[in-house]
């Protein structure tokens, strides 16, 4: 397959293969066979992120597979003769396929980015009509077609008339200080909540608040907590996503059995354990044993990981990642890490420190080098396909055992598509940006990975010890002052920032990433000099223009009905791009043009150190601070004023959403078993291959 073929389909709805077969051919029986079977595991989670999005979510997945198993039978899969023999124009049924691949790599029926619900572009009365194909069929339409089609709820959110919630679910609408309420009580008798979901209900005129804690083990046993308080008793049910958590568990059992050592087979164990009977702590322990995994062929993420999605920040979306190494990708992200404290000394909160060998209060001690690897993913089963994840999210643990990194090198790949053309680049620039685009993003995805998500060090006290000296305490280089706030006993970077925690924590690693992207010695490691075809005056140029295009970009990820952010890095993003226009003298301007539904970025290339950096550093050490030292007041002023949409900004929006370009769909393969031997198949970069690759995973 070409790479056109691999990266673009039908005009209007551009679909990426996540190409594996030349990995996947390279790692023995024995790694082919674990890696089958964790890749059945991951995909054994849909139906949990499904029941997480939507309550409509599970059975308009049912009905896509109804139809496309019944076009297989009935048809030999031809899309074209189902449609002609229920008299349903050909438009009308790529209408379907497209809709149905955009549900399938969303994993639901909103926008993995951007949480922004989308509909089938087509009559309502011509999928009926295709639905006659079946009684099933037409059963699962009658019950979604409502839902479906209708634009409210538009986006995810607190349960309202416009926005929805699938981790709060039921009639009884949950409030923001109900949720931050039954937090707190969970928090205080130890409970986690990444693997919970919470349901308002009344019980003899009392309010009751329904934990529903994922696990296999179900029961009637309910942990009561606060039975008498007059705000709501809390009741904690087991068994949320039993049968699904049941067919990971078993999956990954089989998946032990061909384990490369010890870590891997005790990690696999923890998971099972930690899944069956919903104790969190076990996964933490799991989190600390898959860290010591370093440099396995076959990598893997499970759990409840990225609380993206939950309005309150807390409670996690499930995902499961199956991904083969590259050593020779790896071996220049080695090097980086290698060299990672020189490069740490050029932040700005490191400056005028000479203690911690120039680094700082404000940095840890000994940057642990964590293993940074670059794999390609077999299985990503999530609502959105990251190009580079840091994990485990857990702050107690990354302090205690350190982290992983690793970059998704064949989701990376989508941003080399040359016909991805940005309509916020002037035309004159076009060519040379899209040259260095991909370049430019992937040392930015890198460095956002490894040093942003891989640095800073809070001030904490935990039962009565300090981080730091209390006596004489740090000064704060944001007031020159000494600290006074830090986080407390049991105190978290997330239970301190709640709904602020994410997008700032994706914020500042975005920030760190562009402002070394100006460091020449940091660029030649990747092979780009003042001298390669490609140089390093290039690729800083194209990051600096790629701030202003996925900043008004983002635009489109803001809620105006609801004034919320739809997606973390889109909220990260704006802010971003709020600053360098704010304070960046003018080194950058959007050029509107209202009446021609225009924007483009423009960057005087001479002033982006003095300018466009200097912005740029005011921006990331507040950041870093307010972070490091639990000033939550503080950051919420100052965030939220630089991610507020209003004036110039509303008008930028609708020409965003007038500019607005289709988001990537993803098609994967998978993996057959046949005896002892594992063959893989791919798929076309089609929505019918799409549709088709979903059928075969038979979930």
């Amino acid at each position: 397959m070409s790479a056109a073929q691999r990266s673009q389909s039908a005009k209007g709805l551009p679909i990426h293969q996540l190409s594996i077969a030349n990995a996947f051919d390279g790692l023995t029986r024995k790694e082919k066979l674990y890696s089958h079977y964790l890749a059945r595991a991951a995909w054994s989670g849909t139906r949990i992120i499904l029941r997480q999005v939507s309550p409509e979510a599970i059975p308009i997945y049912d009905f896509i597979i109804e139809l496309a198993r019944s076009c297989q039978d009935q048809f030999s899969g031809s899309w074209a003769d189902l449609a002609s023999k229920f008299e349903v124009t050909y438009a009308d049924m790529k209408s379907f396929l497209d809709y149905a691949a955009r549900f399938l790599s969303n994993i639901g029926n909103f926008y993995g980015s951007g949480d922004q619900k989308f509909s089938p572009e087509m009559q309502e009365e011509s999928l009926k009509a295709i639905a006659l194909v079946s009684d099933r069929a037409t059963a699962l339409f009658t019950s979604i077609a409502r839902s479906m089609f209708s634009p409210q709820p538009s986006s995810l959110g607190y349960p309202t008339e416009q926005t929805q919630s699938a981790y709060y679910p039921g009639e009884a609408q949950i409030t923001l200080d109900e949720v931050a309420y039954v937090s707190q009580i969970m928090e205080n008798h130890g409970i986690y909540p990444e693997n919970t979901r919470v349901r308002k209900a009344h019980e003899g005129g009392q309010v009751v608040f329904e934990v529903l804690q994922a696990s296999v083990v179900t029961g009637d046993a309910v942990k009561v907590l606060e039975a008498e308080n007059p705000k709501g008793s809390i009741h904690i049910i087991k068994g949320d996503h039993s049968q699904e958590l049941e067919q990971v568990c078993s999956n990954l059992r089989s998946a032990a059995h061909y384990a490369a050592n010890p870590h891997q087979k005790q990690f696999l164990e923890q998971y099972d354990q930690s899944f069956s009977t919903g104790d969190l702590q076990i996964y933490k322990e799991s989190q600390k044993t898959w860290i010591r995994d370093t440099a396995p062929s076959v990598e893997n993420i499970f759990g409840f990981v990225e609380p993206y999605r939950d309005p309150f920040g807390s409670r996690a979306e499930f995902e499961g990642v199956v991904a083969i190494a590259n050593r020779e990708e790896t071996a220049v992200l080695t090097t980086l890490v290698e060299q990672s404290s020189n490069f740490i000394k050029q932040l700005p909160w490191t400056e005028g420190f000479s203690e911690n060998d120039g680094k700082g209060p404000f940095e840890k001690a000994l940057f642990e080098p964590p293993d940074f690897s670059s794999i390609h993913a077999l299985a990503y089963c999530s609502s959105i396909i990251f190009g580079g994840i840091n994990l485990p999210n857990y702050n107690d643990i990354r302090q205690e055992c350190g982290f992983k990194n690793v970059i998704i090198a064949n989701r990376m790949s989508a941003e080399s598509n040359e016909a991805d053309i940005s309509p916020f680049i002037h035309a004159s620039e076009a060519a040379t940006f899209q040259k260095s685009k991909y370049p430019a993003y992937y040392i930015w995805v890198v460095l956002h990975e490894l040093l942003g998500h891989g640095t800073g060090r809070l001030m904490t006290e935990e039962y009565g010890k300090f981080s730091f000296d209390k006596e004489n305490p740090p000064h704060n280089p944001l007031t020159e002052a000494p600290i006074t706030s830090w986080y407390r006993q049991g105190q978290t970077w997330t239970g301190v920032f709640g709904d602020l925690a994410t997008t700032v924590d994706e914020c500042r690693a975005e920030l760190v990433g562009a402002y070394l992207m100006d460091d020449t010695a940091l660029l030649a490691l990747f092979g780009y000099t003042s001298c390669s075809e490609i140089n390093t005056q290039d690729l800083t140029y194209n990051l600096y223009l790629q701030l202003g295009v996925d900043g008004l970009r983002g635009l489109q990820n803001f809620n105006v009905d609801s004034g919320k952010w739809g997606q973390a890095h889109s909220r990260a993003h704006f802010a971003i791009l709020k600053c360098l226009l704010r304070d960046g003298h003018g080194f950058m301007t959007i050029h509107c043009n209202s009446e021609a539904n225009e924007l483009k970025v423009s960057i005087d290339k001479s002033r982006i150190k003095a300018d466009g950096k200097t912005a740029l550093r005011g921006m990331l050490l507040k950041l870093h601070m307010y972070r490091c030292t639990a000033d939550v007041e503080s950051c919420r002023q100052y965030y939220e004023d630089l991610s507020k949409v209003d004036g110039q900004y509303l008008e930028w929006r609708r020409i965003v959403l007038a500019q607005k370009q289709p988001k990537w769909v993803f098609v994967q393969a998978n993996t057959f078993l046949d005896g002892d031997e594992v063959s893989l198949k791919e798929y076309e970069a089609t929505p019918e291959g799409v549709v088709q690759s979903w059928l075969e995973r038979k979930i």
